[in-house]
Order: C-alpha cells, then structure tokens, then sequence
C-alpha cells in the first residue's frame, strides 16, 4: 500500500524527493568504491571496510527503492507472494550484514586509535578478508530463518502490506496463527545483533561512526521490538525511512565529504582523468 493514503500530489512529490536521494545513494557510494579502489593511498583496512559498507548500501537500497519509486509513479500496487518474499530475505541479509559491518569498522577504528603501532600487523590483509567475511555470513542464515519461517505460517487476512516494502512487522499481520514464538526470536536477534562484541569500545572515539550507527540500531529497535504492536502503521514506515532510505545517503556524505584523505584521493583521481583526456585529445 506503501503512502497510497496520501493526496496524489503529495506522492509525486515523494516520489521525486527519493528519486533524488537513491540516485545520489547510489552515485555517491559507487564513487567511494571506485575512488578507494583506483588510488593507492586509500588501501588501508578502514577504506576496505567503508568500500564493503558501500557495497552494502547499494544493495539495500536496489532492493526496496525501485519497487517504491513504481508504486508511488505507476500506482502499481501488487507485489507476487514470491516476490515479497525475496524482496523479504535479501533486505535481512543486507541488513543483518551491514549491522555486522558496522561493528567490524568499530573495531577496526578501535584497534587503530588503542594499539595504533600494532594496527599494521593486527589488520593485515588476511584478518581483514576474513573480518569483512565474518560480517557478510551471518546474513545468510538469518535471511533464511527468519523468511521461510515467516512465510511458512498461514495467511487468511487481507493481502494488503500496509508498508512500503515487504518488512517483517506488515506482513506479520497478515498472519491468522499464533506467532508468539517468531516474534521472539525477531526481539532477540534485534538485541543481539546490535550488540556485537567489539562495537560499544570504539564509540567514544568515532562520532560520525556513531551517528551511522545510532540512527541505524535506533530506528530498527523500534521498529522489531514489537513486531505486531499496535503503533501506527504510519510512524513505521516513518521509521523505516530513516534506515532503508535515509543512513545509505548519509554514508557517502559522512564517511567522505568530510573525510580530508577522500577529498584528496578524489582531486586526484579527477586530474588524472582530466590529463588523460587532454592527452587522448
């Protein structure tokens, strides 16, 4: 149903506000991984980690954006059993690995802040491959419990998803069976995830770490706490906003444009590309 209650102007001006923000999501995050990539400079374990971050945030983004942009533009409102439940699994893999992620980058900014003479050795490329691994796995089996679970149970309500995109809490509304056991586990692995170990060490030492994190972990508590609560369907999706829509915006700007190092590796990358132009010319 995604916002189908609001006027028809009021949609087409969402509809271009977050044409917008996907396109400079997904412009500003490509450019991270190529930037850290073509220059020499940013091939330190944070920019590997912030490249996977990238990664990740495109991927979240390819998965409920689109299909948004289409219900607001088209008034396509239908979505195939199968298809939400795909759209379902890949959003909890992507979300379950960046919350890994972000721990990993905590750690990562821990160790180079506490034991910064030590950090080469401790974050050499191996441990970072397997860092990086450790935080893309556990997607897979979350994603794939908590979806054929979900979609397991017998659905004889109406088959309207009163959301934006086939998230667990709407759908489980739809549910006519006893879903008290589901609901727990969605409350657990809300806890534990966010608390992975390593995170709260690096906190202090990293705000705008902190303010991706933060506005992460807090709209998703709220949101899975309660999976079947009572709380406005609206103030959900709201909610879901913030992390769907809103942090993978947020990382290109606050990961880079304040970073002096991308800055940089960008003018660089940028005269390099001019000399060659000119020189092809």
């Amino acid at each position: 149903m995604s916002f189908s209650s609001l006027p028809t102007e009021i949609q087409s001006l969402l509809f271009l506000t977050f044409l917008t923000i996907y396109l400079v999501t997904l412009m500003g995050n490509s450019l991270i991984i190529l930037v850290t990539l073509a220059d020499p400079m940013l091939h330190s374990p944070m920019y590997f980690f912030l490249r996977n971050l990238s990664f990740l945030e495109i991927g979240f983004n390819l998965v409920i954006v689109p299909k948004m942009l289409g219900t607001l533009i088209a008034r396509d409102t239908t979505i195939s059993f199968t298809g939400c439940a795909a759209q379902m699994y890949f959003f909890f893999f992507f979300g379950v690995a960046e919350c890994f992620l972000l721990a990993t980058m905590a750690y990562d900014r821990y160790v180079a802040i506490c034991s910064p003479l030590h950090y080469p050795v401790l974050m050499n490329q191996r441990t970072r491959a397997k860092l990086a691994a450790a935080s893309w796995f556990p997607g897979f089996p979350v994603a794939t419990v908590q979806t054929t679970w979900l979609f397991s149970f017998p659905f004889c309500a109406t088959n309207k998803v009163n959301h934006f995109f086939c998230d667990s809490p709407p759908v489980l509304r739809l549910v006519c069976a006893d879903t008290a056991r589901f609901e727990i586990y969605a409350i657990v692995g809300t806890i534990l995830i966010p608390s992975a170990k390593g995170k709260h060490k690096a906190f202090s030492t990293c705000s705008s770490h902190l303010l991706v994190v933060s506005l992460f972990y807090v709209s998703l508590s709220l949101t899975y706490f309660r999976p079947k609560s009572s709380n406005s369907p609206e103030s959900k999706k709201l909610l879901s906003l913030s992390y769907t829509v809103v942090t993978p915006v947020l990382n290109p700007i606050i990961y880079s444009l304040r970073n002096n190092e991308v800055k940089n590796a960008l003018s660089r990358t940028f005269h390099k590309a001019l000399a060659l132009r000119n020189h092809i010319l």
